[in-house]
């Protein structure tokens, strides 16, 4: 007879997001308790966490966390990322040893800078620059994969159940104003370290629960762009998608919601003759970037979290505030247990995002 714990849960993944809007940084101790309660969620074979606000002495540079299978792969990277950046500081990220996190790859940080003369004014900013030479770190040179690339912040994740992970890196050591974290429930594709979630570009990340059955027409489009989806996973073409629509098409960030979940033809007829126009010329002009399928998702950016449900809610999604902290996660629990007094809980409408970004920051 089978367990708890042993029954493959349809609906598995675990999300869980906190920030606090004024800044205050805290350890990573409360995102683990969080994300531990939903382990039933997950199986081992993936977790991780994003941090937002951990490097403040380098955070004007870009944090480059990479994955390496052999010192042969590491040395011709580093040669690639000498050639393309000024390192400020270089060396293996800590790690203790955790029982059930095995095969672990060589894990290196770099804090960096383009080099002024490959930056062309006017053509190409250092954001681009540097997310073409990640793109092309991790197309073109097999044994390395760079797993986060933004400023003062970073991802952390591998094999393993998201609160083994969690001692792995030990993030009781780090402090960030923003944390997502997830527990994976392979599917579609093997548990793998680079395949465990977060996904990130540059300061975006991604967490998600479910499948996205468009993700060809997704994948197509964001390669008519430059990216390259070299994971086959739905949620690395998310994370391309924001990275595309707010970043390289200037498109603010609610407006890029409405195209990746965009209300139904019945419920854009029911609006005003402006809003019907404009959400109907989003939907002509980014059909390709709709995104369709059960999910929920939390975003990291450099202004805060964003949480989003599909448009019919098939996964599940509660959030709540308690003074400056707003939080998100798949079970009310998992709130709960790090805030059990909230001032406010709700459970977000299908397609409806909860935005919580920095005090001051522009949406």
């Amino acid at each position: 007879m089978l367990k708890e714990g042993q029954i493959r849960i349809p609906s598995g993944c675990a999300i869980s997001g906190i920030i606090d809007k004024k800044g205050n940084r805290f350890t990573g101790d409360v995102i683990m308790k969080s994300i531990a309660l939903m382990h039933d969620r997950s199986n081992g074979l993936g977790g991780g966490f994003a941090a937002y606000g951990i490097y403040p002495q380098y955070k004007d540079l870009f944090a480059l966390h990479i994955f390496y299978d052999n010192t042969s792969i590491k040395a011709q990277t580093e040669e690639f990322i000498e050639k393309h950046f000024e390192i400020e500081s270089a060396g293996d990220i800590p790690t203790t040893p955790v029982e059930g996190i095995t095969n672990k790859p060589l894990i290196w940080r770099y804090f960096v800078t383009p080099r002024t003369y490959l930056v062309r004014d006017g053509f190409m900013d250092e954001n681009e620059f540097t997310s073409r030479c990640i793109i092309k770190i991790n197309a073109d040179y097999k044994g390395a994969y760079v797993f986060s690339s933004g400023k003062n912040m970073g991802a952390f994740k591998g094999v393993g159940f998201p609160e083994d992970i969690g001692k792995f890196f030990m993030l009781e050591n780090y402090e960030a104003y923003f944390w997502s974290a997830h527990g994976r429930f392979p599917t579609n594709t093997p548990g793998w370290w680079g395949g465990a979630h977060p996904f990130t570009m540059l300061n975006w990340s991604v967490v998600h629960n479910g499948e996205i059955s468009s993700y060809d027409a997704n994948r197509r489009f964001v390669e008519m762009f430059g990216y390259k989806c070299t994971l086959q996973t739905d949620t690395e073409v998310i994370t391309y998608l924001f990275d595309l629509l707010v970043r390289k098409h200037g498109i603010p960030i609610e407006k890029a919601m409405k195209i990746m979940t965009a209300p139904f033809w019945d419920d854009i007829d029911r609006e005003s003759e402006d809003v019907k126009k404009e959400l109907k010329s989003l939907r002509a002009v980014y059909a390709n970037a709709l995104v369709n399928g059960p999910f929920s998702i939390v975003l990291g950016c450099e202004n805060g979290m964003i949480a989003l449900n599909d448009r019919i809610k098939l996964r599940s999604m509660v959030a709540a505030e308690k003074g400056s902290k707003t939080f998100v996660a798949s079970e009310e629990s998992a709130i709960r247990i790090i805030c059990p007094d909230p001032d406010r809980v709700w459970s977000p409408r299908g397609g409806e995002p909860v935005i919580a970004f920095l005090e001051g920051a522009q949406k």
